[in-house]
């Protein structure tokens, strides 16, 4: 019995010496070679590009990586780490690539990267990368050198690009408007429609045109301007007791956050977060676009309407004697008969048919170039989300649905996400001198 266990024991020994050498040197004999990923697309460079190059090995570990960039007979070393032990199996460099501290020059070049691992055999890899550099920033040539602008209002504006852009579009002070990349006449030409505040002035108000190419150079030109002057009204409205009791459960039923408010409360949540919530849908609903025209001629006015409240009317709530706080109106209120018939200002796209807060039932229709249309406080919505509609069909019925105190449209126009005034797009006059005639001195 004892020899047995002796036995058994060095069996044991020269097994576990075996299974200690396999690992050991199958460690050594390691045959995978390190991985090695470029975390973004690096196509093109211009003038700075940070990069991140990611290098992994699941075996033995880096030993060393480096990273060159070279163009003719120069090469540059961009990355040199070596790793003085095992056990670093994954490892991310960032780095800038200025070309011009390098002193290169427009053309193509290489980007070199190797990878080598901690086994026997040093198994590496080279991935060897083609791009382009280039330092020269898009030229922007304008094709409206004239634009007259409302407060509130619209402009649209044309030009072209030395060279295909990866981004470009208009700034407005802080805001941004995407422009679109269309053919007229069989020529590439950007078309951007934006919109200004209602507080812009002219010499106050900053408008330029922006681009930026593949290598992410970027230009940008001031755009030629004139905004006039437009007052807006401002007036109070009195709520009533019986208003809120009426409207405001509608909101606490429907949002958790208002269980157990007052009316008054309750209007004051509504008029400020939920109004605000509600701004960022119509953002993002509308951030995507069609990228060509979809309206025709003038838009559409509900028919034998009359306006209750205009674009730009700056409202101060009251309810017995105290404000309860203050709102600017975004779009025009038009009453008709009760339950009247609401038509698609112009033809598009619905992309969004449902309750939206304050605005209760609602559709909002994209008509190409980030252009879009808002119909709120229906009691009937008729048409759904994906649906092409045709100017003059019918997408619903008047209402009181949302923050309405009576049977009416709420209509509203957004350029870019951002709200405008109706009126400018249901004259044919303002249509032709700043859309038409624009579009025709690209041709």
């Amino acid at each position: 019995m004892f020899y047995r266990n002796i036995k058994y024991i060095g069996l044991l020994t020269v097994i576990l010496a075996m299974v200690g050498a396999f690992w050991f040197f199958g460690s050594l004999i390691d045959m995978g070679k390190p991985d090695i990923a470029i975390n973004q697309d690096i196509a093109a460079i211009g003038r700075q590009k940070v990069i991140e190059v990611t290098f992994s090995d699941p075996g033995c570990g880096l030993r060393y990586t480096l990273i060159t960039m070279s163009q003719g007979d120069k090469a540059y070393t961009l990355s040199s780490t070596q790793y003085p032990e095992k056990g670093t199996h994954s490892k991310t460099v960032s780095l800038t690539i200025d070309p011009l501290s390098m002193k290169m020059h427009d053309g193509p070049a290489t980007l070199n990267i190797k990878a080598v691992d901690y086994s026997l055999f040093k198994n590496q890899t080279l991935l060897t990368k083609p791009l382009t550099i280039d330092l020269l920033p898009p030229q922007i040539y304008l094709q409206n050198p004239q634009n007259i602008i409302n407060p509130g209002g619209t402009c649209v504006t044309l030009y072209r690009a030395s060279e295909p852009v990866s981004m470009s579009g208009i700034h407005v002070d802080d805001r941004y408007f995407p422009a679109y990349l269309t053919a007229i006449s069989g020529k590439p030409y950007y078309i951007a429609y934006f919109s200004l505040p209602i507080e812009a002035r002219q010499g106050t108000t900053r408008i330029k045109v922006v681009a930026r190419d593949q290598a992410g150079n970027e230009s940008a030109l001031a755009l030629p301007h004139l905004i006039k002057n437009k007052k807006f009204r401002a007036d109070k409205m009195n709520l009533s007791s019986q208003f809120l009791q009426q409207k405001m459960p509608d909101f606490q039923a429907t949002d958790v956050n208002l269980r157990g408010k007052t009316p008054v409360e309750t209007f004051i949540y509504v008029n400020t977060t939920l109004r605000q919530e509600n701004f960022k849908t119509i953002q993002s609903v509308t951030q995507k676009s069609e990228p060509r025209q979809l309206w025709t001629d003038t838009f559409l006015r509900m028919k034998n309407a009359s306006p209750m409240a205009m674009y730009g009317d700056r409202r101060t709530y009251v309810f017995e004697g105290k404000a309860l706080g203050e709102s600017l109106h975004e779009g025009v209120d038009l009453a008709s008969l009760e339950r009247a018939p609401i038509e698609a200002a112009n033809g598009g796209v619905v992309v969004f048919a449902g309750p939206l807060g304050i605005y209760g039932n609602a559709v909002i229709i994209d008509h190409g170039f980030g252009l879009s249309t808002l119909y709120g406080h229906q009691s009937m919505i008729s048409v759904k989300a994906g649906q092409a509609v045709k100017k003059g069909d019918v997408i619903g019925s008047s209402g009181t649905s949302g923050l309405a105190g009576g049977d009416h449209l709420h209509f509203a126009i957004m350029v870019g996400g951002q709200f405008v005034n109706p009126q400018e797009w249901w004259d044919p006059h303002w249509i032709a001198d700043n859309v038409t005639k624009k579009i025709a001195m690209a041709n």
